[in-house]
């Protein structure tokens, strides 16, 4: 009761603090994925130009909206923040405390469509898109337009509006993606500019994130070579598509904070270019709701076209995406009930110098096969569990 009322505090407070810094630009960014993403590239690009503060916190939106903004300081002058939303009304209630003047919607998938949560996908389309309808008349939407529900959000908004993707229809948009170890080449066409792009972000949801950022950048007054340089700076964030010194001489290409269809195919698809062996661990996708099956599927489809040498499922959802990579002719397809398993089965078939890639949801904590891998004690082989924070911070995981 006294954290509720504290909060109700907070909320009070942000939105005073709100009313005094009238100078504020605030951009607002949601999706069923890549806002995080997307709302580093924005404030990379914009601190350039601006004095600018952004969600930093992995914490619930409800919490994390306060507390970003009562940590804005007086001289910011841009504020960028990460729109979350799992339940129907809260994006209202998000809006009641902040509405952005550019609003960016990243994508629209079957994440957060189970009983516990929205319920469906007309559910989460319903949510999402009251962001971009709160935009003023003289700010700024931006959709990605290869993702369908995104692209239909924004075809029937009546107001100043941007699309991004990889598809030429798109106002700008990015082709000839080079994805290495080292990390992320393209070219971006803005109208009737082209520019070269290199990030040392990996893969292709890097592509868009910087897409987005160079969109706003552009509108905002940023120097194209400042966004440029900028978006050169960027590194990934541990655990979304970053690599490092991997167990047994491998390298770990980790992905396990989060996982949904449209980041695991993803995944899949800037994993393919890297050079040599690569072997895919991949636990279950979260939150799915009817769909499980169906797009556990889908994976297991996509790792067979893109011809992974070596897949691993962990978890009863993942039978799917076995039956599908061997059914497509991948050889080497093995099935683990739990993170131990999966461990024992690693330590057999890894050889040096191999990409281990992780994805799975985050609280499916694939992180633990590492720590098995290292050799360290790990009695905790729950498929899934609520504790939000890496596995090696657990009081539980050696009990």
């Amino acid at each position: 009761m006294i954290k509720k009322y504290f909060h109700l505090l907070r909320r009070k407070l942000a939105k005073v603090w709100l009313d005094i810094n009238l100078q504020l630009i605030v951009i607002g960014v949601t999706g069923s994925y890549g806002k995080t993403s997307a709302v580093r590239a924005i404030a990379e690009v914009l601190s350039t130009k601006y004095s600018v503060n952004k969600t930093d916190l992995n914490l619930d939106t409800i919490y994390n909206l306060p507390i970003t903004i009562l940590k804005t300081k007086l001289w910011n002058e841009v504020l960028v923040l990460e729109y979350g939303v799992d339940h129907l009304g809260e994006m209202e209630t998000h809006l009641s405390l902040v509405k952005p003047k550019i609003a960016v919607l990243t994508g629209i998938i079957p994440v957060h469509t189970d009983a516990e949560h929205l319920g469906s996908l007309e559910n989460v389309i319903l949510e999402k898109r009251k962001l971009v309808e709160s935009v003023p008349d003289d700010g700024l939407a931006l959709f990605n337009y290869d993702d369908e529900n995104s692209r239909r959000v924004g075809q029937e908004l009546k107001k100043n509006k941007l699309f991004y993707g990889l598809d030429r229809k798109a106002d700008i948009w990015a082709d000839k993606i080079e994805v290495t170890p080292a990390g992320t080449k393209f070219f971006l066409h803005d109208r009737l500019e082209t520019m070269k792009i290199e990030t040392r972000l990996l893969g292709y949801p890097a592509v868009y994130s910087c897409l987005v950022a160079w969109a706003i950048g552009r509108y905002l007054g940023v120097e194209k070579e400042k966004i440029v340089a900028s978006l050169a700076n960027l590194t990934p964030l541990k655990g979304r598509f970053s690599l490092e010194e991997g167990p047994l001489g491998t390298i770990l290409v980790d992905d396990s904070r989060r996982a949904n269809i449209a980041s695991v195919l993803a995944g899949i698809r800037s994993l393919v270019q890297f050079p040599g062996r690569k072997v895919a661990v991949l636990g279950e996708m979260g939150e799915i709701g009817d769909k499980a099956e169906e797009l556990h599927r889908l994976v297991g489809q996509e790792l067979a076209k893109e011809k992974i040498e070596v897949v691993v499922g962990v978890g009863p959802l993942t039978r799917f995406i076995t039956e599908e990579a061997k059914a497509g002719g991948v050889k080497e397809v093995f099935w683990a009930k739990d993170v131990k398993e999966a461990a024992d089965i690693l330590k057999k078939i890894l050889k040096k110098g191999d990409f281990l890639y992780l994805k799975a949801s985050l609280l499916r904590h694939l992180e633990r096969i590492i720590l098995l891998l290292q050799g360290k004690t790990v009695k905790c082989n729950e498929v899934s569990c609520h504790y939000y924070h890496l596995c090696d911070t657990c009081p539980k995981l050696v009990e």
